[in-house]
């Protein structure tokens, strides 16, 4: 105590807590809370099995041979069926248990214990899924024992060719790099995991060519999505003298405060597709220090539900509450065909204008 009176100090040093009541916000701030880029893009749907399935078909290329003689009888059938590929489903869940006297108890920020819970594992279960359908995961179906179903993610949907197995180069890799994809001879119709190749920096050029690689199979790519750690030194790039862009200008009689351009965030290509720069919070690496830069057309995608998001109680345990907050879906890619993938970039890389 002061030598002259009784002051903040001394009230505070009194034992179990001292005796000022103390001053709290009544709110939580979710520094977390990041919105979901790619699954805001892409179509919602359902599917009623475990395993669901669609066709693929695209007109064939122009014949330009394609003349007969007056009178002649009909050529060859040139009917196609196009392909029947298939997804696995998957459940992703989180679960949580909250006491009675968790949930009685006068908290900081909200009203009941067992719904703040609810809320916050349900959003960190929709990341999850946003994480799992950007990632290379191949999919796996369901054994009903110890094998829980997966769904592929677009980075092993993915590949190189067309739907008759001709090269486009839709995807780039690095040196030993090999396509997944769909397996048309696998009787379960599942879709492989890509191999890792060698790292290597990122080229401008190697966008312009996977873009109109996707353009030119009749898809109209809008968007590039990767990590930060990759949109950003593309952004950065473009500053520079090497790299082979229009200079930025003001326009013309524009009032206001000049602003300080740091980034550019679209690109225009040459064959007249728009590309927005997505960087996205929540993609993950594809393999280790490999990186993954998907150019896309989010039409050929969708996000299908056998059973949407739900929560449900569980058996109660004690004085707990159980909850499971879940649901069964997966990443249908309609048409691999609209995706692009530079795989296996090296984000510490300087970014080229062309390959080295």
């Amino acid at each position: 105590m002061s030598a002259t009176n009784l002051d903040g100090a001394d009230l505070a040093a009194v034992v179990l807590g001292g005796l000022i009541n103390p001053d709290i916000m009544q709110q939580i701030f979710d520094i977390s809370d990041i919105p979901l880029p790619f699954t805001d893009r892409i179509a919602s749907g359902s599917h009623d099995n475990s395993a669901p399935s669609w066709t693929m078909d695209r007109l064939a290329a122009p014949d330009l041979t394609n003349a007969v003689v007056d009178g002649d009888p009909a050529g060859t059938d040139d009917s196609s069926n196009g392909i029947r590929v298939n997804q696995h489903s998957q459940i992703s869940q989180k679960t949580l248990r909250v006491s009675t006297r968790a949930q009685d108890s006068n908290t900081i920020g909200f009203a009941n214990s067992l719904a703040y819970q609810v809320m916050m594992r349900g959003n960190e279960a929709r990341r999850d899924v946003e994480a799992i359908m950007l990632s290379v995961q191949a999919s796996v179906a369901d054994d009903g024992a110890l094998v829980p179903g997966k769904s592929a993610g677009l980075g092993a949907w993915i590949v190189g060719t067309d739907i008759f197995g001709d090269a486009t180069g839709s995807a780039v890799r690095g040196a030993l790099g090999a396509d997944g994809g769909w397996l048309d001879t696998d009787t379960d119709g599942l879709v492989a995991i890509p191999t890792a190749g060698t790292t290597v920096g990122l080229a401008v050029s190697t966008i312009q060519d996977v873009a109109q690689s996707i353009w030119q199979l009749g898809g109209n790519p809008t968007l590039i999505m990767a990590r930060p750690e990759v949109i950003r030194p593309l952004s950065s790039f473009m500053f520079t003298s090497d790299a082979a862009i229009a200079t930025l200008t003001r326009d013309k009689g524009e009032d206001g405060p000049a602003s300080a351009q740091m980034s550019v965030n679209i690109l225009i290509t040459d064959f007249g597709v728009t590309l927005s720069m997505i960087a996205n919070r929540l993609q993950q690496v594809a393999f280790t220090d490999n990186d993954n830069l998907y150019v896309m057309d989010p039409s050929g995608a969708m996000q299908s539900f056998l059973t949407g998001w739900n929560t449900a109680p569980l058996a109660r345990d004690g004085t707990a509450d159980n909850r499971q907050v879940s649901a069964d879906w997966t990443l249908k890619v309609l048409n691999w065909e609209n995706f692009g993938v530079i795989a296996d970039i090296d984000a510490t890389s300087a970014i080229l204008a062309v390959p080295a």
